[in-house]
């Protein structure tokens, strides 16, 4: 997996990280609501590409 993929699925996370927490201080739940979807790509990605690179060594 190149190092920008594993970059981009680390931003995917923090974003869905940092929508999540702005729409809990706003009370926004549908902001909440995608960003928590967003991060649990980012991490399912991350999760991804760690088992591909295992298995590349």
């Amino acid at each position: 997996m190149s190092i920008a993929k594993k970059v981009a699925h680390k931003a995917e996370t923090v974003k869905g990280g940092a929508k999540k927490a702005v729409g809990r201080a706003t009370g926004d739940r549908a902001l909440e609501a995608e960003g928590r979807t967003d991060q649990v790509k980012g991490d399912t990605k991350q999760a991804g590409a760690k088992i591909k690179d295992a298995f590349k060594h």
